[in-house]
């Protein structure tokens, strides 16, 4: 046997291995189709309690002026927490609002993750928006806790004055009210997370 017939060989078995190794890294059709039933069941589930969960929030919040929407697996509230101008002060009428939220959370959706995401008229500096937005949510987000939110599950995020979360684009100073407010987004109902809803 020559060299270069040998080297054939090797390289040929070589390629056969290599084929075969990957041949073994194959997804049976049955098991793909199982993988792919589960997944769609889970996305089922977690579609059920985001539903759930707007339910709730839409009978929570039907007396205040605070808006429900559920979109890409999130629920949000906006809404419900509005502050002075160039303050962080959380006002005595949100209150009731933003204890119901916590109270309704911790008792059917305690493993929920929520983010509290604060905004700022247009007036001032980005930078600073940015820093009074984010103690507008610290605000909230301490009133949630204190009324019963895990805090491990509660974050603060501050869009400050971005322009595409303006409620009145541009507005600010006594016209900029609706702008410098706190809203709720319910991202992920967690592991535990119990789909029934409220009585």
């Amino acid at each position: 046997m020559t060299i270069r017939t040998l080297r054939t060989t090797v390289l040929a078995t070589s390629l056969m291995a290599l084929g075969l190794a990957g041949c073994s890294q194959y997804v049976k059709k049955t098991d793909f189709n199982t993988a792919i039933q589960q997944l769609q069941q889970k996305q089922q589930d977690q579609q059920q309690q985001i539903d759930s969960i707007k339910q709730q929030m839409q009978s929570q919040f039907s007396k205040y002026d605070a808006q429900i929407t559920a979109m890409q697996g999130r629920v949000s509230v906006d809404t419900v927490a509005h502050f002075a101008f160039n303050s962080a002060t959380l006002n005595d009428q949100d209150k009731p609002a933003l204890q119901n939220f916590a109270e309704t959370m911790s008792k059917y959706h305690p493993n929920a993750m929520i983010t509290v995401e604060g905004f700022t008229d247009p007036a001032g500096s980005r930078g600073y928006n940015k820093h009074l937005g984010m103690e507008r949510a610290k605000a909230v987000r301490d009133f949630l806790v204190s009324s019963g939110l895990n805090a491990d599950m509660v974050r603060a995020v501050s869009y400050g004055e971005d322009a595409n979360r303006q409620v009145a684009k541009g507005a600010s100073h006594d016209r900029g009210a609706d702008n410098r407010r706190v809203s709720l987004t319910v991202d992920s109902t967690g592991t535990g997370a119990m789909a029934s809803a409220a009585p």
